[in-house]
């Protein structure tokens, strides 16, 4: 909507619909069109060519920028990481001081977002994912694995025996991930259906308030007061994830880029993130 571009663009509604207006003038296409009556508008078929050329004239401007700028010989300047919000939270956050006493002049806007944001429309200039891209998402962009998540079983500490405990889960949109379909088969098992949450910081909390026990990445887990790691013997090997970086090319060169992903490496490589 043109409301939503000028939150985003933090500019006022009736500027986009002025520069709208005028950037279809200029190339004489009409490049939007209203879907319904919610002001959704949705791009034309012209609009869609020219939004194709807008990406790499835009991924063009920022290669210059980054260049002209010097910062592709100083690790300075902004860069946008995107994750989910557990390891942005949990995993990221905390090693931010390190980050900010090796590179002062660098400023990293950390975005926890359960989607997958675009790099190539510059949603993000890093991203930190659980999975393989699709061949789709990975178009476009450098991406490489960069380690594995590793998961272990937790309870409360002063909460019941494990054997009673039930199996908190993750609710059905959520059921493909590979530690719901884990949680899901061991409450099969059990004869009783987990306690189903969206977000895996609202598990942590669930786990804590003695609701049940649950599946959780280890550097996570072994951190978090209140909770003990349990024993999973008898039972199938917990999942592990893996972990993905992804990059825009063109930045890949920048200091400030390099200097980010170095960061994330060291903090891929403690011990706790790995399975043992």
């Amino acid at each position: 909507t043109v409301a939503s571009a000028a939150a985003r663009l933090r500019i006022d509604p009736t500027t986009v619909s002025r520069r709208l207006r005028a950037a279809e003038a200029s190339l004489g296409a009409r490049l939007f069109e209203r879907a319904g009556r919610d002001g959704v508008l949705r791009p034309t078929p012209a609009g869609e060519a020219a939004m194709l050329h807008a990406e790499r004239i835009e991924s063009e401007v920022a290669a210059l920028r980054g260049t002209v700028s010097g910062t592709d010989a100083v690790a300075s300047g902004s860069v946008r990481l995107t994750s989910v919000p557990i390891l942005v939270s949990r995993v990221l956050v905390p090693a931010v001081p390190a980050l900010a006493v090796r590179y002062p002049g660098l400023r990293l806007d950390l975005i926890a977002e359960p989607r997958d944001l675009s790099l190539t429309r510059r949603d993000a200039d890093l991203a930190l994912r659980l999975a393989r891209p699709s061949p789709e998402a990975g178009q476009g962009v450098l991406a490489r694995r960069i380690g594995r998540l590793a998961y272990a079983a937790y309870a409360a500490a002063d909460a019941a025996p494990d054997a009673a405990l039930p199996w908190i889960g993750y609710e059905e949109g959520m059921a493909g991930l590979p530690p719901a379909r884990w949680i899901a088969a061991m409450a099969g098992r059990s004869g009783g259906a987990p306690v189903a949450l969206n977000d895996a910081e609202a598990i942590i909390q669930a786990v804590r308030a003695g609701l049940g026990r649950s599946l959780l990445p280890r550097i996570v887990g072994d951190r978090e007061p209140g909770l003990r790691r349990i024993a999973t013997a008898g039972l199938p090997d917990p999942p592990g994830r893996e972990l993905w970086l992804l990059v825009h090319p063109d930045l890949r060169p920048l200091a400030r880029i390099a200097a980010v992903i170095a960061w994330v490496e060291e903090i891929v490589a403690v011990p706790d993130m790995s399975a043992r």
